[in-house]
């Protein structure tokens, strides 16, 4: 009899045994898929970080663009502005052979300064086209009559100058806004 009773405890507990084992089983094949799961949101993160380094590569390649446009754009704004200087005290001719007449006041000398990043040929073809312009400045001599016939004339081209000047004023000031954003 005590070996029933043996033999009875012994398959109770290989019967728990075996539970114990199915449910360590079932926290096993959890672990292994949570363990898979894992791997793959590592797989997949290293696949965003990637993703993010080739974005942030081409974010910097484009702010050195953006940096060289506006730089571009700050040269061209001030090679703009010197033109206006000189266009505007360039003498005015009629397409008669007869230069128009000038205000008494003779036109001062125009200098420009270069920009330092400019190269020797920008230097060059500014200072040349001074020369030319203060050459033409200088041949035209007004004559007193002339002057006090023309003088409505030269005040409205000076209104109009002054006018177009604040426009110029304007958009640039709503470039900057533009480019500022």
């Amino acid at each position: 009899m005590t070996g029933i009773i043996l033999d009875a405890v012994l398959m109770l507990l290989l019967v728990v045994a075996i539970g114990y084992g199915v449910r360590l089983e079932r926290k096993l094949v959890s672990l292994r898929a949570g363990q898979l799961a894992f791997a793959g949101a590592v797989t997949e993160l290293n696949t965003a970080a990637g993703r993010a380094e080739a974005a942030l590569a081409s974010l910097r390649a484009s702010g050195q663009e953006t940096d060289l446009l506006h730089d571009r754009i700050l040269k061209a704004r001030a090679i703009k502005q010197e033109l206006e200087v000189l266009i505007a005290r360039a003498p005015v001719r009629e397409t008669v052979s007869a230069p128009v007449p000038v205000p008494a006041a003779p036109a001062a000398p125009v200098s420009v300064a270069p920009a330092a990043e400019d190269d020797g040929g920008h230097a060059r073809r500014m200072a040349s086209l001074l020369e030319r312009i203060n050459g033409v400045a200088g041949e035209v001599k007004p004559k007193p009559e002339a002057a006090r016939t023309f003088a409505p004339v030269f005040q409205a081209l000076a209104a109009n100058q002054a006018a177009q000047q604040s426009l110029n004023r304007a958009r640039r000031s709503l470039d900057e806004d533009l480019f500022a954003a």
